[in-house]
C-alpha cells in the first residue's frame, strides 16, 4: 500500500508540472508530498510492526495511516482532476509523461462525454441546473481508478499503451 502511495506521488508531481494553471499546479504538488510523507510514514510502521510482532497499538498505528493514505491519495485525485478541467501542457517525451497525459485524457473524454449526454437528457431545470433526483455522478479519476483491473507481477516498468490502456491503468 505504501508503494501504491509513491506511483500516485509521481503521477502527481508528472500532472503539477503538466499543468497550465499555476494555483492547480501548486494545490497538486501539497497533495502530493503530503501524501509522499503518508506513504512514507506507512512504510516505516509497516517495517517496525513486521519487526516486533503482533500488538494492538501498532495494528491500531498501521491501520490508521493507511487510512490517512487513502484520505490523501483521493486529495491528490481530487487535485489532479481541476488541474485537467484547468488545461494541461504538452508531456515530455518521456513514456511516463505520456501515460499520465493519457490517463488524464482518457478521463477528461469520459466526463466531456458524461456531459454531453447529461445536456441532452431534460435532466435539467429551466435555469439550467441539474436536478438532483434525476442526475447521475460525473465521472471521476477515482471511478476510473477503481474501475481498473488489479495488477499482474510481470509488468515491464514502461510498456506501451495499447488502445484504451495506459500502465497508469496497472499502477493506480
Amino acid at each position: 500500500i505504501a508503494s501504491d502511495g509513491q506511483v500516485v506521488v509521481r503521477f502527481g508531481h508528472i500532472l503539477a508540472k503538466q499543468c497550465l494553471d499555476q494555483r492547480c499546479s501548486r494545490e497538486l504538488l501539497r497533495a502530493s508530498e503530503h501524501t509522499h510523507t503518508i506513504s512514507s510514514q506507512l512504510g516505516i510502521v509497516a517495517r517496525v510492526k513486521a519487526v516486533t510482532g503482533e500488538s494492538k497499538a501498532s495494528s491500531e498505528l498501521l491501520l490508521s495511516n493507511a487510512q490517512n493514505l487513502v484520505r490523501a491519495v483521493r486529495h491528490v485525485l481530487r487535485a489532479a482532476e481541476a488541474a485537467c478541467v484547468k488545461g494541461l501542457g504538452q508531456p515530455s517525451p518521456d513514456p511516463e509523461e505520456e501515460e499520465v497525459a493519457a490517463f488524464c485524457l482518457q478521463w477528461k473524454k469520459n466526463l466531456s462525454w458524461h456531459r454531453a449526454k447529461e445536456a441532452l437528457h431534460s435532466s435539467r431545470d429551466e435555469l439550467g441546473l441539474r436536478k438532483t433526483r434525476e442526475a447521475k455522478a460525473e465521472p471521476t479519476l477515482m471511478a476510473l481508478v477503481q474501475e481498473q483491473p488489479p495488477p499482474t507481477r510481470n509488468i515491464p516498468k514502461h510498456p506501451s499503451p495499447r488502445k484504451g490502456h495506459t500502465a497508469m491503468d496497472r499502477h493506480l
